[in-house]
Formats: C-alpha cells, structure tokens, sequence
C-alpha cells in the first residue's frame, strides 16, 4: 500500500496538466495545475521522509530534491500566471 501511494503522487504531477490540456476550460486547467502542485508537494515530503529514514541512496537525495524544488516553482509560476 505504501509504494502505490507514493507511486500515484509521482505519476500525478506530470499526469494532470496534460489531461485538463485535452479540455476547454481555464478554470478547469488551473484546478488540473493545482492538483499537479498539490502532488509534487505531497512526492517532495514523502522523499524527503524516505530520506530521513535512510530509504534513499544519500548522494542521489541533492539532485533528486534540486529537481523537486524546481518542478514546484514552475507549477507555481504557472498557476500564478493564470491566475492574474
């Protein structure tokens, strides 16, 4: 049960935007970005609890979380663009 969970927040954030894309909304795309956001935040805690617990390989945990935080600031800039 622990792995499909972490597996489905990490398949959920590249999976949303692309689903809503396929949709005539703005406002439904901006809930889609959300709910991406939403998973990348859950996939960075949970890496960074499996690291804390030694689940990770120590030397991958930099970049691993390099890209995390940068997945995080292009959804967000995103979500704010529509926003506005």
């Amino acid at each position: 049960m622990r792995d499909h969970t972490k597996l489905r927040a990490a398949v959920s954030v590249p999976s949303n935007p692309p689903v809503a894309d396929a949709r005539e909304s703005q406002a439904e795309y901006l809930r889609f970005l959300e709910i991406a956001f939403g998973s990348a935040r859950e996939l960075h805690y949970q890496f960074g609890l499996a690291s804390r617990l030694g689940y990770t390989n120590e030397l991958d945990v930099p970049e691993c979380d390099s890209k995390m935080v940068d997945t995080e600031k292009v959804l967000s800039t995103l979500i704010r663009s529509m926003r506005d």
